[in-house]
């Protein structure tokens, strides 16, 4: 792979303190390719969710390297590293993290202000037209269905542009209907912005819609497969 745009090198984690400490990944060494659509699948328990957030620098590895688009994660310090995230690296979580006191064109434009961002409000509105929201910019999230909301959490993830997209079970709290516009909403924004995508799932029809998956079992790779 000659442009990676993410590098793990003999990545170990453990979570917890004293007797509830937790070894959690173990020894992961991977690279994914720019503009790469990544599943990260295996049994519950197996690291799948902690990988993600070490590769959004949410967690930080007790020992090896992550680097994201040339930059090594761990020579950022918690500054640094947060503005890093802000730029170039989109989040959307199983349960949708918006702020319920905010409209869904301030849950867009709010991360985007704090980035410095000009035209916040103006580019999180073209962010929620992009999802098929144009007409719930002044809804709250209590008044928008689950599917809505996700839509909204996509928006948000997308705004700032960023070069790396990762997902945590984004369809997890959907029925399956929804769920299935929001994975073909995900994919058709991923192409189209030539972003790299890096999703937990453990449904093997989404799986197979990625390019590649890496299957994690007990907190080290188990392998990788190349879709079909």
């Amino acid at each position: 792979m000659s442009d990676p745009a993410i590098e793990l090198h003999d990545v170990d984690l453990s979570l917890g303190s004293g007797a509830a400490r937790v070894h959690i990944l173990k020894g992961i060494t991977a690279s994914i390719g720019r503009g790469e659509a990544i599943g990260l699948v295996g049994p519950s328990g197996s690291g799948k969710s902690t990988l993600l957030m070490t590769m959004a620098g949410l967690e930080r590895p007790d020992s090896g390297r992550i680097v994201i688009e040339g930059q090594d994660l761990g020579r950022l310090d918690e500054d640094g590293l947060a503005r890093f995230r802000g730029r170039r690296i989109g989040i959307v979580f199983q349960s949708f993290h918006l702020i319920p006191t905010m409209t869904a064109l301030e849950n867009v434009a709010v991360p985007l202000e704090l980035a410095g961002a000009a035209d916040a409000f103006d580019r999180a509105a073209a962010e929620l037209r992009a999802v098929g929201l144009g007409e719930r910019l002044s809804h709250y999230p209590a008044q928008l269905s689950g599917g809505e909301q996700q839509r909204v959490a996509l928006a948000r993830a997308l705004a700032p542009n960023p070069a790396i997209l990762v997902a945590d079970e984004p369809t997890g709290n959907l029925d399956e209907t929804t769920g299935a516009s929001i994975v073909d909403l995900v994919f058709a924004l991923k192409r189209e912005r030539g972003a790299t995508l890096v999703l937990v799932t453990h449904d093997p029809g989404l799986a197979r819609r990625c390019d590649r998956t890496i299957r994690l079992r007990s907190g080290r790779v188990e392998a990788e497969q190349a879709a079909a």
